[in-house]
């Protein structure tokens, strides 16, 4: 894994740069779907804050143990405090708040937030944020993109996410600028209400192969 300058994050992140990127409409499905990741290999992911029940399911899966449980989405400090609350050990967002990045400062967890831009990534770095998350990374011109922006800014590390498929992991991960690579393809809504347990990890397991060296 590239070094970063956040050794909280890294330590969070344990060396994993794989980050399957969950929704889950129905919080019964936490403790299946947690097994059904680590049974792949898997030993983080992270629960997006679209869905009512997301707060539990951030619990469920934090307590069933085996993973390394993030919120995403998260666009507010009062959401950054409930994931918290619930078990996150990391927070993501979809764009950049200084609101937010202070409040997960303030609740001792690492933060990647969100940008699309050069200058919003220069409002990061000022901020003392050096991980961030490219997002919707293959909408805003993939790879292509974050190479072009990563060349005036040597010191920023990315996890580019949105949009990203299997077949475009390994071009992601062999740049030296990518921290880790976030996915929602390996456990997708449709996955957990066919209650498809066996697809989620063989997909996982097929994409912590191609993520490891």
């Amino acid at each position: 894994m590239n070094a970063t300058s956040d050794p909280a994050l890294a330590g969070v992140l344990g060396g994993a740069r794989l980050i399957p990127v969950l929704t889950v409409p129905d919080h019964t499905t936490a403790a299946p779907l947690t097994e059904a990741l680590t049974a792949g290999g898997a030993a983080c992911a992270e629960v997006t804050f679209r869905t009512p029940g997301a707060e539990q399911v951030v619990r469920e899966m934090a307590a069933h143990g085996g993973l390394t449980v993030g919120a995403g989405t998260v666009l507010t400090p009062e959401q950054a405090e409930r994931a918290v609350e619930a078990g996150a050990r990391f927070v993501v967002s979809p764009g950049y708040d200084e609101e937010v990045v202070a409040k997960c400062r303030e609740l001792g967890v690492p933060v990647i937030p969100g940008i699309a831009t050069a200058t919003e990534l220069m409002r990061a770095l000022r901020a003392g944020v050096d991980t961030v998350k490219l997002f919707p990374a293959e909408a805003l011109g993939g790879l292509a993109t974050l190479l072009a922006l990563s060349a005036p800014f040597p010191q920023a590390r990315f996890v580019p996410t949105g949009g990203i498929r299997s077949e475009h992991l390994a071009a992601y991960l062999a740049e030296p600028s990518v921290l880790a690579v976030g996915g929602s393809w390996m456990a997708t809504p449709t996955h957990l209400a066919q209650g498809d347990y066996a697809t989620i990890s063989r997909l996982t397991r097929e994409a912590v192969d191609r993520s490891t060296p």
